[in-house]
This record gives C-alpha cells, sequence and structure tokens, in this order.
C-alpha cells in the first residue's frame, strides 16, 4: 500500500492539514500568552475554558450535522468562517489597529470551525478508505501532524512575539488556500436522504442521535479506555512537569547543568522528534501482527514509560524510559485509530467521531483532577495513583478488543461487499 494509492480527498487533506497545521502551529501554542499578556492570568484562564466547553458543543452539533446534510457542505462552512476569523485577527493585530476583544472573539469563531469540521474530516477519510490502509493513512497523519508542529512551534517562538501580523497574514492565505482547494478539488462522500426537518426537531433528532452513540456500550468502553491511557501523556506538561521542577535536582549532561523544568523540555523535544523518526515506519513494523496484540502491548509499554517518569529523577532513566514509551506511542496511535475508524455505523460516522473527539477534553479534565491531588497527596502515592490509571485503561481495552476486532471483521467484510 503506497501514498499514490488512496483516494484524492485523502491525498489532498493529509498534504492540506501539514501545511495548515504547520503554519497554525506558529500562532496557537502561544495565544494563551496572548490573552494574558492582554486581560491577565486569572480572565485568560477562564476565557480558555469557555473557548474548550464551546469546542466540544460544537463538535457534538459538526458531527450530527455532517451525517445529516454532507460531509463537504461542513467543511466549506467551516472553511469559510475560518477564513473569516483569521482575517479579522490580522487586521485586529495590524501595525494600525490593535483589538484583543475582537482577536478572542475570532478564536471563538475559530474553535467553532474546528468542532464543525474535525468530525467532517475524520468522517470522509473513513469513508473513502479501506480497512488495510488506514494503518498507514494514520500513521502518515500522525507523523506528518508532529512534524508540523514541531517545526511551527519552533518557528513561532521566535516570531510570535516581533511577527503576529505576519503570522496572521500567513494563517490566513493557508485558510483561503484550504477553501479553495475543498471548493473545487475535495468531492462528498456521503450522500443523506434529504428530509425536511423543522428547528426544533433538530434538538429532539441532535440528543436522539447522541443518546444512541451513547447505548453502544462497546464504543464508550473503548473511548473510556482511551481516555484513561491518554491522560498518561498529558502528565508530561502537568503533574510529571511540576515534580521534576519541584524534586529533580540540578545534574551534570554532557556539557549543561539541566534542572527540572530543562529537563521537561528536553523530554518533550525527544517525543516529538523520535515520533516524527518512527511514525512513518510503524505502520511497516506491525504488518502482520494482529491488532489486538498491538493495541493491548503498546498501552502497557506507553503507560510504564509514563510511571517511570512519576518516580525517577535520573536523567539517563527518563531519557531511556521517553524513548520506550514513545515507540509504545507510534504503535498504538494508527491500531487505535483503525479500531476507531471500524466501530461507527455507516450513516453515523460523524456523530461517533465527534463523541470520540471528546477524549482529548475529558483526558484533561483527569489531568486537572490529578494535579489537585498532588497537593494532598505524596509523589509516591501520585505515582501509583497515575500508573493506576493508565494499566485501568490497558486493562479495559485489552477486555473489549475480541468484541472490537468482531466488529473491525464485519466492516472489512462489509467494505469488501461494496
Amino acid at each position: 500500500m503506497r501514498f499514490r494509492d488512496f483516494h484524492p480527498n485523502i491525498k489532498i487533506r493529509l498534504v492540506e492539514s501539514f501545511v495548515s497545521s504547520l503554519i497554525g502551529s506558529m500562532v496557537t501554542p502561544f495565544m494563551t500568552i496572548y490573552l494574558a499578556m492582554h486581560f491577565g492570568a486569572k480572565v485568560a484562564g477562564l476565557l480558555l475554558l469557555v473557548n474548550v466547553f464551546l469546542g466540544i458543543g460544537m463538535s457534538l452539533l459538526g458531527g450530527y450535522f455532517s451525517d445529516l446534510f454532507g460531509r463537504r457542505k461542513i467543511m466549506l462552512l467551516a472553511e469559510t468562517l475560518r477564513l473569516v476569523a483569521f482575517f479579522m485577527m490580522m487586521v485586529s493585530n495590524s501595525p494600525w489597529f490593535e483589538s484583543a476583544e475582537i482577536t478572542y472573539a475570532m478564536i471563538m469563531l475559530n474553535s467553532i470551525c474546528w468542532g464543525l469540521a474535525g468530525p467532517a474530516n475524520d468522517a470522509m477519510l473513513i469513508d473513502v478508505s479501506t480497512p488495510d490502509q488506514r494503518r498507514l493513512i494514520y500513521s502518515i497523519g500522525y507523523w506528518a501532524s508532529n512534524l508540523s508542529i514541531a517545526l511551527g512551534g519552533i518557528a513561532g517562538a521566535f516570531m510570535f512575539e516581533n511577527y503576529l501580523f505576519q503570522l496572521f497574514m500567513a494563517l490566513t492565505i493557508a485558510a483561503a488556500g484550504t477553501l479553495f482547494v475543498v471548493y473545487f478539488f475535495i468531492t462528498e462522500t456521503h450522500f443523506p436522504k434529504k428530509v425536511e426537518v423543522k428547528p426544533l426537531q433538530h434538538v429532539t433528532q441532535i440528543f436522539g442521535t447522541y443518546q444512541s452513540v451513547m447505548q453502544d456500550r462497546l464504543f464508550v468502553w473503548f473511548i473510556a479506555g482511551g481516555i484513561l491511557v491518554l491522560s498518561m501523556e498529558f502528565q508530561l506538561t502537568s503533574y510529571i512537569g511540576i515534580r521534576l521542577s519541584e524534586e529533580m535536582p540540578t545534574q551534570q549532561f554532557l556539557f549543561w547543568e539541566i534542572d527540572g523544568v530543562k529537563m521537561m523540555g528536553l523530554l518533550r523535544s525527544e517525543n516529538t522528534i523520535l515520533v516524527a523518526l518512527l511514525a512513518l515506519f510503524a505502520a511497516k513494523l506491525i504488518v502482520g501482527m494482529k491488532d489486538r496484540f498491538v493495541l493491548v502491548a503498546s498501552c502497557l509499554i506507553f503507560t510504564m514509560g509514563y510511571a517511570a517518569l512519576t518516580f525517577s529523577n535520573q536523567i539517563w532513566v527518563l531519557f531511556i524510559m521517553m524513548a520506550v514509551l514513545t515507540i509504545g506511542e507510534v504503535f498504538r496511535v494508527p491500531v487505535e485509530q483503525s479500531y476507531m475508524a471500524a466501530i461507527p455505523p455507516d450513516d453515523k460516522r460523524s456523530a461517533y467521531m465527534a463523541f470520540g473527539g471528546l477524549q482529548y477534553n475529558l483526558s484533561m479534565l483527569i489531568v486537572s483532577l490529578t494535579v489537585t491531588l498532588s497537593g494532598f497527596l505524596s509523589s509516591i502515592t501520585m505515582g501509583i495513583l497515575l500508573t493506576m490509571i493508565g494499566l485501568a485503561g490497558t486493562f479495559i481495552l485489552y477486555m473489549i478488543t475480541p468484541q472490537l476486532d468482531i466488529r473491525k471483521l464485519d466492516a472489512e467484510q462489509k467494505a469488501v461487499l461494496m
């Protein structure tokens, strides 16, 4: 299976997503700093919280409307609004005019766009791919995402403070290019039956749609296991980062003196670089292996690697275990996403993808709770707690993968018949 064998929609989205993510990564990670500068840290935190909940709500709406009206229509609407948002951000941070209030309003509009387009994009990829293609597709997407975030983050760190107007201009151009590509080159992949629905009926149908998703116990358990495992990854920049900054003594590493804060930065860089190097090969290395074995083993490696990071203060141990857990990460992601693609029924793919997208937000909720608990519990107790969270997620996935394999086999057989 090669890149050129993919459906044109997939090839276009992978390339476009890399470019958009590259430019977006120059700006998005630093908007917290922007808001704190203009509104203060406390208000900035509340504004970001509002933005997160807005994104969750719009993602659920986006999943519903994508299944009801088609993928391309929702993507076109989202990309049009995104172009407006970035253009207004550029104008509001120009040499002639500055408005933090308008900028924040456009940040909210951009969150609406991500919420609307995300489930449609994910569902479209499933619509036009075969089960045996998805490991490679998700590996390429994962690799491209991490590489774009790494390169964009480095460029943004040097440019954000003094070249914000130019960065927003680049985002505006990228958004215009994306809208052009979606309009002229992306084809529709979902053709729902036209049904007249009154505005108030949408409310009832939205609740009914997600109620039916929640009734799919296998999918709910799959998401629950994924949330617990994923929450380990976010501990690096939260509890683990806090612990290292407070407990890790300054140590000599080659020619540098490394303290806990610097160590966290080095571990993040190591993870990003290794993902960029390994992700493309992950799909080839696991060819012939059973998905269940790969998923459970990689989650276990991932969990135990992060468990070591919650206990150790030794530089070489931290570096080695970061390398180990990154191997688990690059094997886990494409298989996990492949399972995710096989679970939804055809007529509710976007709704399932929207619900699955809550993994990130719910994982961050667990992280917030563990950081709060760290103020009351010892570091040893916290290490045991976090390890148990990751192992619980791994055990859930171990228990449900036989059913997942049956669901995936059914999806593959259906794809062959079609």
